[in-house]
């Protein structure tokens, strides 16, 4: 996701400097022209504004408050924005660190796949002081389509939740619509065209329905990835005393498809209806 977010950037007329642990994922930015920084301290110290979209809540804490993360190694004013779906105490975290040094930070995951991130067409959820996303405004239209301020530090984290909470029972329903259509004998494409035009349609249905059809598993979205979301949004609910049933069945049968399938996009939670057969 982070390559096409460079590559619109970019294409607004924005400089970018990048640095990334496998400089081979960003050969094709670098024909393209973003500058590669071979040092993540020295980019710090000379950015004005450093985005962060890792994998991992460890990712971004050693990203941002190891001693030679980014805090420890920018300039007061700079502003540094982490579009990770993370945790959003961790985002309290980095937020009051960086208040600590005159820096300002915003919580702002995205929603709409790899997809989306090519097309600048991603949903941006932005958690942090007024002031900040005002300024930072500019940069997150050359991203997104829809971009909302959603309140304080860590709140772009939490909407993130429930975003993925949302997606949970969604993908799970397409894929047992799917394995009913089949198992009732039905032409699935055309099942697929009637109900994506009623009430039951959704981005999940059109877009990873169709995949599921089509047998196609590329990843727009890690099931390892997804894991981690709803482990987070898990934990953030059981916190508040909360307990999601949807989610945790559909977090379960992710795991259980985890070390087969991991690295399948999402869609691939039909193996888990097939699997059964």
């Amino acid at each position: 996701m982070g390559s096409g977010m460079v590559k619109n950037l970019m294409k607004h007329g924005y400089e970018v400097y990048g640095f990334t642990r496998t400089k081979a994922k960003a050969e094709p930015l670098i024909k393209d022209g973003m500058h590669y920084d071979e040092d993540r301290q020295h980019l710090a110290q000379n950015s004005d504004v450093v985005i962060t979209m890792v994998g991992f809540p460890q990712d971004v804490e050693d990203v941002y408050l190891s001693e030679d993360g980014l805090l420890n190694n920018m300039k007061e004013g700079t502003y540094v924005i982490d579009m990770t779906t993370s945790s959003p105490d961790l985002a309290m975290k980095i937020y009051e660190a960086a208040k600590k040094k005159g820096i300002h930070a915003l919580d702002a995951p995205v929603s709409g796949g790899d997809s989306g991130a090519q097309a600048g067409t991603l949903s941006i959820m932005v958690g942090g002081d007024q002031a900040d996303f005002e300024a930072m405004h500019p940069l997150f239209e050359a991203m997104g389509s829809t971009i909302i301020h959603e309140g304080a530090a860590g709140f772009g984290q939490h909407t993130k939740m429930a975003n993925q909470i949302a997606i949970a029972g969604t993908l799970a329903g397409t894929a047992e619509a799917i394995s009913y259509a089949k198992a009732a004998g039905l032409d699935l494409n055309l099942m697929m065209d009637t109900i994506t035009k009623g009430a039951a349609g959704s981005w999940q249905l059109e877009n990873l329905g169709r995949k599921m059809l089509a047998d196609d598993y590329n990843p727009g979205f890690y099931i390892k990835h997804f894991i981690k979301d709803m482990k987070i949004a898990d934990q953030e609910a059981l916190s508040r005393h909360l307990t999601l049933k949807v989610l945790e069945t559909v977090l379960s049968m992710d795991e259980s498809l985890k070390e087969r399938y991991g690295d399948l996009g999402t869609q691939a939670l039909i193996k888990y209806y097939e699997d059964k057969q």
